[in-house]
């Protein structure tokens, strides 16, 4: 369980700080001349659309391996972490091959402001975070109370983050390479999912 609940950490922090969850509402509302309060509000509805979407998702696979755990006596201890590794490596592979995940499309800010905000918030909602699907998958063989953990942990993590990230890069203070981080978030993702997978074979 200890395994679940950090991979889903780790997650959850890598997607609250990929650019592509919270870069195209700064770059339009700065665009647009939005103030930071405007822009912040934005950035809320829009993650919070995100993370609910990755969320029911993630209920619906949570019950699903609670269901497989009680036909398939060996899931919880051999199945499931193979799916994590499997998924893992599946990320891994597709980041050699340069195909990068979670990439949302920016409305044209020629549109008026509010077809410009539902545009944002309906991308984002129609876009959940399925690496960390695996996670809820697996916590279904742990019960109510894991799943419920894990959904509270990854909305919590994911809009805060882009809501300090936003903010601190409105502001000027946060100058990264965001172009790199997004590269190589897809193998952070991968090799969390592998080496999570693997540790539940021994723990779980």
């Amino acid at each position: 369980m200890y395994s679940i609940i950090i991979g889903s950490l780790l997650l959850s922090l890598l997607h609250a700080v990929i650019p592509s969850h919270w870069l195209p509402v700064l770059t339009i509302g700065k665009k647009d001349n939005w103030t930071l309060q405007e822009i912040t509000k934005v950035t809320f509805i829009s993650g919070l659309a995100h993370a609910l979407s990755t969320i029911v998702i993630g209920i619906s696979l949570a019950f699903l391996g609670l269901q497989l755990a009680n036909i398939i006596q060996h899931f919880t201890h051999f199945i499931a972490p193979a799916i994590l590794i499997l998924i893992g490596t599946f990320f891994i592979y597709q980041h050699h091959r340069h195909k990068h995940f979670h990439l949302h499309q920016v409305p044209k800010p020629t549109l008026a402001k509010k077809k410009i905000i539902v545009a944002l918030v309906v991308g984002m909602f129609l876009s959940p975070c399925l690496e960390i699907e695996a996670y809820f998958l697996l916590a279904g063989t742990h019960g109510f109370w894991a799943v419920t953990g894990i959904s509270a942990l990854y909305l919590f993590i994911s809009v805060t983050g882009m809501l300090i990230w936003v903010r601190l890069a409105y502001k000027g203070i946060l100058k990264l390479n965001w172009h790199n981080l997004e590269h190589k978030s897809g193998i952070i993702t991968g090799w969390t999912l592998v080496i999570t997978g693997i540790i539940s074979f021994f723990i779980s």
